[in-house]
């Protein structure tokens, strides 16, 4: 083994353990010799494999997309199916079949629950994580969205160097390719948004929806809303979120404020539940209208992530103002930058779907609470949730202002 690892440089001030561990991963006899060596072959095959999944992830996701519109996890709900029945209900050969159902099987998406030399009698169940995809719409819903994700990252350099250049999620996200003013455009910083129709809020505000409880149901379990008066939700969509709190606390007087497109779905959706006297939706723009005062909570779910700094300042502000001078809380729920244990969701994943988006970033909790403090709050604090990869928390305290003690 001496001349297995690279004798480390001599330092000129102190050791640098991280170029000497580099120059040693880089080493081929050093992997030659880790591989032989029973006490260093579990660090040989799990690099390895970390290494081809990031090489293969792409794979896997058209995997789980083709299960998804093919209706697999759907149709096996309700229990296994044989290959045979399966191939019927997909309209695929059997052999495009076998090798879809053999990749799901091998990332736990399906299971074989019985085997037969006849491969069009083998059955077929859910695995555990087809079973998770089968039970949350909101997880479908996602899955299906990716289809531009993925077409708007084919080339991530091009992007890189280009930033600026159109894309599906810019178009799909209506806010993001009109929400900004053009040197044509007038008001105070919405441009188009607060103008949008009805059609061009209507797919991303569906997705928002469904997606939206996996954040509700961590932020209500997270969060005590009992000892309130009255929530405002800002940028409240069509109302998900709300109707999720709603439910838990009846005694909680609700209202919304989004763009006045966006606003009239939430009242749509608030009617059809039985909430349309208790809900009280307001349309506007963070930027350009004066937002509704009375609530002493305020909060703000997955709205910041998707601007930048000096909107998220005003939105903030707006917030702020929202509570007067008697003062109250904010939460404020969305995907944070550096959480410990989901470090790739906020750096990796939104930092290039923002990218492609072309606004906004994922920041830490240390950077939004530096936000907060500027846009007028006096104290901030951050909140466990049960599952930081759905999202983080924060909750913030604005002391009432001496005019009105």
């Amino acid at each position: 083994m001496e001349d297995a690892v690279p004798a480390p440089a001599a330092p000129a001030d102190r050791f640098d353990w991280r170029r000497w561990r580099d120059r040693l991963l880089a080493s081929p006899r050093f992997h030659r010799w880790a591989a032989a060596t029973p006490g260093m072959r579990w660090m040989v095959r799990r690099q390895s494999r970390r290494l081809f999944d990031l090489v293969a992830g792409f794979t896997y996701s058209q995997i789980l997309l083709s299960c998804v519109k093919l209706g697999l996890f759907e149709h096996l709900a309700q229990g296994p199916r044989d290959a045979s029945a399966l191939q019927d209900l997909t309209g695929l050969s059997e052999r495009s079949l076998d090798i879809l159902l053999r990749g799901a099987v091998s990332l736990d998406l399906l299971e074989w629950r019985s085997a037969s030399e006849d491969a069009g009698k083998r059955l077929v169940g859910l695995g555990m994580l087809g079973a998770v995809v089968a039970a949350s719409p909101a997880i479908t819903a996602l899955v299906e969205h990716h289809q531009a994700v993925y077409d708007d990252l084919k080339d991530p350099v091009e992007l890189l160097r280009h930033p600026e250049q159109s894309t599906q999620l810019r178009r799909y996200w209506a806010y993001a390719e009109d929400g900004y003013p053009t040197s044509e455009s007038k008001g105070t910083g919405s441009g188009a948004a607060r103008g949008l129709a009805a059609e061009r809020v209507a797919d991303y505000s569906e997705l928002m929806a469904a997606s939206q409880p996996l954040v509700a149901e961590q932020v209500i379990a997270a969060f005590d809303f009992g000892r309130y008066r009255c929530l405002l939700d800002l940028g409240g969509g069509q109302g998900a979120f709300l109707s999720q709190v709603a439910a838990r606390h009846p005694s909680l007087s609700l209202m919304l404020f989004d763009l006045p497109a966006v606003a009239e779905r939430a009242k749509v959706r608030f009617a059809a539940e039985g909430l349309g006297a208790r809900v009280v939706c307001h349309g506007g723009s963070f930027f350009d209208d004066p937002v509704p005062q009375g609530a002493d909570l305020v909060s703000l779910v997955r709205v910041l992530y998707d601007h930048p700094d000096e909107r998220v300042l005003a939105i903030l502000r707006a917030a702020r103002q929202a509570l007067g001078d008697r003062g109250g809380d904010l939460i404020l729920a969305e995907p944070m930058s550096g959480t410990p244990g989901a470090e790739a969701m906020g750096d990796a994943y939104f930092g290039f779907y923002l990218l492609a988006m072309g606004k906004g970033r994922a920041r830490t909790a240390e950077e939004l609470s530096l936000l907060v403090l500027a846009a007028g709050f006096d104290r901030v604090r951050p909140v466990k949730t049960r599952v930081p990869l759905q999202t983080g928390l924060l909750h913030a305290i604005a002391a009432p202002r001496e005019s009105s003690r």
